[in-house]
């Protein structure tokens, strides 16, 4: 054990502490000076330009939103009716319609033209409007993420960037898309119910479908089918906006100097079309099993729905209604993007 000499040895002296404490001169010479910071500070330009871009970027997507509000009610009233079409042959049992046009004519019968083909329509014009317009609002942010993590060449996205803002925008979508989705199913199927004299509707109304929905299960019934609802929505959406920027793009009319010119309204639904064919094609099956699994009593499986679905028809049974929906595809999505670039027109002639 070392002494107490020994250890006074080697502990430094005062003078030695001192000799290794930088005087004030040399702690200053250390210190960036008042022209180095200046220097190292973005000037009152750069700070302006950030901030106008900001802002520039912020209500560029608050006009995707509003754009896309319009676009969604465009679709509701043009494709309503088809879409009750299609879901009705999906959730019905095998031999209640024999067709497309079977659906039709029953539904008029049992209850009349308007508040037949328009059943539970309350529930998309709700849900559909804010549902489309956060989509276009999340593929507006989805592109400012993939400028932001990939190069944009010419100010052009390529297929594959736009695809990925495309799936970016179906996260947020669902969110609103799943448990409207739930309730628009309800409303329509209850119409194939035929009612005995004095009976009523199981529902009066999406309010009411909400109500009964979270006494029953709670959130978790209100949300059921979110995840088939993305796993459609993420690659549909992909192929949605990509097809309609690849064709309305070739559809652009371009000067002799190869500048693009104003594309035309015509130009635009028939892009708009085309993208909502392509949109269903790769996802429909995914679809008939969200309407199984959002119109089905009890708690039933992501799983058990599709044993169930093939048990009953092969692989024939994923695709009932597929008509009915490829025939609303055209013109609902054709209105949706009229509707969209009309306003997005109008919001510029008004703020521009």
């Amino acid at each position: 054990m070392p002494s107490i000499d020994d250890v006074k040895k080697n502990v430094p002296s005062m003078d030695e502490l001192k000799a290794k404490i930088p005087s004030t001169e040399e702690m200053k010479a250390k210190l960036p000076s008042t022209q180095d910071i200046q220097a190292k500070l973005p000037s009152p330009e750069t700070l302006k330009e950030d901030v106008v871009e900001s802002t520039k970027s912020s209500l560029q997507s608050l006009r995707a939103l509003v754009a896309g509000g319009v676009g969604g009610i465009c679709a509701v009233v043009v494709g309503h009716p088809f879409d009750l079409v299609k879901v009705r042959m999906q959730t019905a049992e095998k031999g209640v319609y024999s067709g497309a046009i079977d659906v039709v004519r029953k539904t008029i019968a049992r209850e009349g033209l308007a508040r037949g083909l328009y059943a539970g329509v309350s529930a998309p014009l709700v849900g559909v409007t804010p549902m489309f317009a956060v989509s276009f609002w999340g593929y507006d942010v989805g592109k400012q993420l993939v400028s932001s993590f990939s190069t944009v060449e010419n100010n052009q996205f390529s297929v594959a960037q736009i695809s990925s803002a495309g799936f970016f925008s179906a996260i947020p979508m669902t969110l609103i898309t799943a448990p409207f989705e739930r309730v628009k199913v309800l409303l329509q199927i209850q119409g194939q119910k035929e009612l005995k004299p004095g009976e009523k509707p199981k529902y009066s109304g999406g309010v009411d479908v909400v109500r009964q929905l979270y006494k029953e299960g709670g959130l978790k019934s209100v949300f059921r089918g979110s995840a088939m609802t993305l796993a459609r929505d993420g690659p549909g959406s992909a192929a949605y906006f990509a097809t309609y920027e690849v064709i309305k793009r070739r559809l652009t009319p371009k000067d002799e100097f190869g500048n693009p010119g104003q594309l035309s309204l015509t130009a635009v639904m028939a892009a708009g079309g085309a993208a909502g064919v392509a949109m269903w094609i790769p996802v429909f099956p995914v679809d008939t099993i969200k309407s199984r699994l959002q119109s089905a009593e009890g708690n039933p499986t992501i799983g058990g729905t599709i044993r169930q679905l093939y048990s009953k028809g092969g692989f024939k049974a994923f695709f009932p209604g597929m008509g009915p929906a490829m025939a609303r595809a055209v013109p609902a999505n054709a209105a949706t993007f009229l509707g969209v670039e009309l306003a997005q027109k109008a919001m510029s002639r008004m703020f521009d």
